[in-house]
């Protein structure tokens, strides 16, 4: 029952933060790209990669928290479905530089953050 509790309470802050994260680089960047969108995909993974590796190989998170995190604050932060939705409409448009850039930027920048947060991890243990 723990870990469903961690999963809902971290799912939560996940919603809230996807929600003040976005609005911010909208607000810095305006809209000609999805920023939001890109921004807390680059976040969740980063921190996924970081969380993963750390948890994993350290007893300091635990399986439970491990799981809150990762299915709860990052499931609820990040988002898969907006970045296909928005590409798709850059498509529908013709802007398909646009929709190219925004997949190109998304699926890269996810990538190396993962690979950023690992190293990380590693480091520190």
């Amino acid at each position: 029952m723990g870990k469903v509790l961690y999963i809902a309470l971290f799912g939560a802050a996940g919603c809230i933060s996807r929600y003040l994260v976005s609005g911010w680089m909208y607000n810095i960047f305006g809209e000609a790209l999805p920023y939001g969108t890109l921004m807390v995909n680059v976040l969740g993974a980063f921190m996924i990669g970081f969380i993963m590796e750390f948890g994993l190989y350290s007893d300091v998170i635990s399986s439970d928290v491990r799981s809150g995190l990762t299915i709860g604050l990052l499931g609820g932060l990040t988002t898969f479905s907006t970045f296909s939705y928005e590409t798709f409409r850059f498509l529908e448009d013709g802007e398909f530089l646009v929709a190219f850039i925004n997949i190109f930027l998304n699926i890269t920048l996810c990538i190396l953050f993962v690979w950023i947060g690992i190293m990380i991890a590693r480091y520190i243990l």
